[in-house]
């Protein structure tokens, strides 16, 4: 148990310093991208995000040196939010294509699909998967009873909190008026109950 425990954080850990830099670089320079073209975005943003993944797992055992133990009473907490992550996630990928997961529309409108999503999930919060996200970031907290992972919980919260805004400028950008009332009607995270 020990093992997977540690895997597993290692996983997440390498992965959250992987994908939420390659969002931070895209969103805020969508324009400059556009102009490089996908291919040229894709090597640059990849390889910054994957040397900052490497180098997390460079240290990773300084990360992970504060290990709660096994706690077999937080497993079915980390079930219950892994199930979660991975419903929401599901119902999300109803509407996504592979283009959109990885930003061809931010980089190439005129290649990716360029329609907002307002229906399904998407018409009761604006950003499912990063919820979806958050879930899981909480499950593998829950499952590995490391400190680091109990820190990165709020610390993911507020990473994607700040990347919600910025690919909100530029679907603003991309979208419009479309897209400002979409977001006047549709909540961020938290859907409304009743609706």
């Amino acid at each position: 148990m020990d093992t997977a425990r540690y895997v597993v954080a290692v996983l997440m850990l390498v992965g959250v310093a992987f994908a939420i830099p390659y969002w931070y670089i895209i969103h805020p320079l969508a324009s400059f991208w556009r102009r490089l073209g996908p291919l040229v975005t894709y090597l640059i943003v990849v390889t910054i995000s994957a040397l900052i993944g490497v180098g997390v797992y460079l240290v990773r055992d300084r990360i992970l040196s504060i290990d709660l133990g096994t706690n077999y009473a937080l497993v079915p907490l980390a079930v219950i939010s892994y199930g979660i992550a991975v419903a929401i996630e599901l119902r999300c990928r109803r509407h996504l294509k592979f283009r959109m997961l990885v930003g061809l529309p931010e980089l190439a409108p005129e290649r990716g699909d360029s329609t907002l999503l307002h229906h399904g999930i998407y018409a009761r919060i604006r950003h499912p998967r990063y919820v979806s996200f958050m879930f899981g970031v909480l499950a593998v907290a829950f499952f590995t009873n490391y400190l680091a992972m109990y820190v990165l919980v709020p610390a993911a919260a507020l990473l994607l909190y700040l990347v919600a805004v910025l690919e909100e400028r530029e679907l603003i950008d991309r979208f419009g008026d479309e897209y400002v009332n979409y977001s006047r009607n549709v909540p961020r995270f938290i859907p409304r109950i009743g609706d």
